[in-house]
């Protein structure tokens, strides 16, 4: 009973000390005055009353007592007439409130500035700096390329605006760009914000808001840097975002701009209204049409994912563009053998046009630029390689036929009528491309759509889980020259895939991302038992949203993948890092001109005879080819490269075998 009469005192009296506070000032500070006084004042009573060399009357000792009042109060506790006493005790009270009200509005100023800081509100006096707006998955990959990029720079700056909170920004990032560096062969985890280890010399700097206000953009200083990305949101309406980010950047930076505008959409249809909102300068990638192009390559030619993974990383060889100095007044073809560090693959003419492989009559003019592979910028030196050719071990390049293929589509989605689209302007008449996959939605009408304009490629639509074992055993997948699986919808379909670009808009399109990863590697799972019980390997292309499922993935080491969110990160970034850049992967990501192939190195050289790669070279070059590397199929399952490797020197020496293959840019 005595512990239950406590505890109902204690919360009473809690409760008339909460109704004290909600009381308002003026009660709070009279309480708290009379609680004051009634310890101030006995305390100081039992001191007077204990000292010895107190006074001896009782007027002397009340007054001792009130100057111990007055001095521990801080009202100054002078003696003397009444006037006098409450002069003082005015001015020491009128001092009191006047520092109490200094010292509590500096203090309130201060937590304001510091609230301010942590959520991100302060403006960026950065310049030459990169800045990032918005935040997605693709925040890690860029993040980590961009330091890869600034690794030779003494100092450098990545500035990123989202509406996040901006502590919590930094710790994903924090987090995420160990994750991410480890995947793309990077440096350890960064520490944030300022932080010189893990990223380097460059510091990643965040800030909190809405990137569609012009306003709120400055708190970035895009106008002071050197180039800016816009990342596309996730969602059905990430595309829209972009346009009114870009949009918001229009208005924020004064024409003409110096820094590089980098943004990206998924959806075709969008991409012509982005670079209207990006205006003259402006680059803008659609991830959609990108992806479905190296889907394509890819499964028309095995290993090549891996050829475009080491190109646009920066660990490693990348596109670069150096001066023709020395080169001008000849021809193109007689720069393809004047590096030997260096693999030249175009010209970046004078107006600004870039040509990629062109004939190698071109000339070159005086104020053009070589667009080469190089593994930076400073190692791009003139040094003729022309000696190092070995006539006698170039030879002609047999005969092929080209035939008529069985291709394998495993799941549908958005991307898909344009995968269709662009393998039809690649095949021989006659090839066909079965399609499997859940046929409740809008999938069955989008193929039917899709394939009744084609001209080459017979498209056939096979209803069917491709996570059922039972429907894949039933297909043969061994007997197709090529297995593509890409990310689907859920299991009743009811997202509908997307429709040519000439269709009626449709409803909410598939998103290949959150979800369509689990489906595809339990789809490779059982692909992986059928190569087993076949014995043999299947020629396997697959996309996947997220580069942390990858490394989950059951496929054979150097697989061909297709990371979506992480190559529409990679070609960002190096547009970022050069402008130039945007028009050379134009050049190569579309259907007419010159892409990468990989042939076999029998029809270039010799195999019976070391030769130094400069023979590869020339031998390419009587082809109207450029070669920049090759691959080693001996070496195929070896990490980290797979048998790749880009631009090596010319001067060495290598023995090929029959299995081998040069990496070549080619027309066809």
């Amino acid at each position: 009973m005595a512990q239950e009469h406590t505890t109902s005192l204690r919360l009473r009296l809690r409760y008339r000390f909460d109704n004290l506070v909600a009381g308002g000032t003026a009660p709070l500070v009279g309480w708290l005055a009379a609680a004051c006084l009634a310890v101030v004042v006995p305390a100081s009573a039992v001191l007077v009353w204990a000292d010895r060399a107190a006074p001896r009357t009782l007027s002397g000792r009340l007054t001792a007592v009130w100057v111990s009042v007055g001095q521990t109060l801080k009202v100054g506790g002078a003696v003397g007439s009444p006037v006098y006493v409450l002069a003082s005790v005015t001015l020491a009270l009128v001092a009191l409130l006047f520092v109490s009200t200094l010292v509590s509005l500096i203090t309130t100023g201060i937590n304001q500035r510091i609230m301010s800081l942590r959520r991100g509100h302060s403006t960026v006096l950065e310049a030459g700096h990169t800045v990032v707006l918005g935040w997605s998955d693709q925040i890690f990959p860029v993040v980590c390329e961009l330091v890869a990029a600034n690794a030779n720079q003494r100092r450098s700056a990545i500035a990123v605006l989202a509406p996040k909170d901006k502590v919590d920004m930094e710790d994903e990032i924090a987090t995420g760009f160990g994750g991410a560096a480890a995947r793309t062969g990077g440096g350890g985890a960064g520490r944030l914000p300022g932080s010189r280890t893990g990223t380097g010399a460059t510091r990643i700097i965040c800030r909190s808001g809405p990137t569609t206000d012009p306003t709120v953009l400055a708190r970035v200083s895009p106008q002071t840097s050197k180039a800016v990305l816009v990342l596309p949101p996730g969602g059905d309406s990430g595309d829209a975002h972009v346009v009114k980010t870009l949009l918001a950047l229009d208005a924020a930076l004064p024409r003409p701009r110096e820094a590089v505008v980098v943004a990206a959409v998924r959806d075709a249809r969008n991409h012509l209204t982005a670079k209207l909102a990006a205006g003259p300068g402006g680059h803008v990638l659609c991830a959609d049409e990108i992806i479905a192009r190296l889907l394509v390559q890819t499964a028309r030619q095995p290993g090549l994912s891996l050829v475009y993974q080491e190109l646009l990383d920066f660990d490693g060889d990348e596109f670069y563009t150096a001066p023709a100095q020395g080169l001008a007044g000849g021809t193109f073809g007689d720069a393809l053998l004047a590096f030997t560090t260096s693999s030249v693959v175009g010209l970046l003419h004078a107006d600004g046009s870039v040509a990629l492989n062109p004939d190698t009559g071109t000339p070159i003019g005086a104020g053009d630029r070589v667009v080469l592979i190089s593994e930076d910028d400073d190692t791009a030196v003139q040094e003729p390689a022309g000696p190092w050719v070995d006539e006698d071990a170039i030879v002609t390049a047999r005969p092929r036929s080209r035939y008529a293929e069985r291709f394998l589509l495993l799941g549908w989605n958005r991307r898909a009528p344009l995968l269709v689209e662009q393998l039809d302007e690649f095949v021989t008449p006659g090839t066909t491309l079965d399609v499997v996959a859940l046929g409740g939605g809008a999938a069955p009408r989008a193929a039917a759509e899709v394939a009744a304009a084609r001209t080459r490629l017979e498209v056939a639509f096979h209803s069917g889980d491709i996570t059922d074992p039972e429907v894949l055993a039933k297909l043969d997948v061994p007997s197709y020259d090529s297995v593509i699986v890409i990310g689907e919808t859920d299991r009743e379909g009811t997202a509908p895939a997307a429709a040519p670009p000439d269709a009626d808009p449709p409803g909410p399109a598939a998103e290949p991302g959150d979800g369509t990863d689990d489906r595809t590697l339990v789809t490779l799972l059982h692909l992986r038992a059928i190569a087993e019980a076949a014995g043999c390997e299947l020629p396997l292309t697959t996309e996947m949203s997220d580069d942390g499922n990858r490394l989950l993935a059951p496929a054979r080491a150097g697989a061909d993948f297709i990371v979506s969110g992480r190559l529409i990160s990679l070609l960002m970034t190096q547009i970022s890092e050069s402008g130039h850049l945007a028009d050379v992967f134009e050049e190569l990501f579309r259907a007419e001109g010159s892409e990468f192939y990989l042939r076999p190195v029998a029809d270039y050289v010799r195999t019976d005879r070391e030769v130094a790669f400069a023979t590869v070279v020339e031998s390419a070059r009587r082809r109207r080819e450029c070669a920049v590397g090759y691959r080693v199929r001996a070496q195929a399952a070896a990490a980290p490269a797979y048998g790749v490797r880009l631009n090596p020197d010319k001067r060495q020496r290598v023995r090929f075998g029959e299995q081998d293959w040069v990496i070549v840019l080619a027309e066809t």
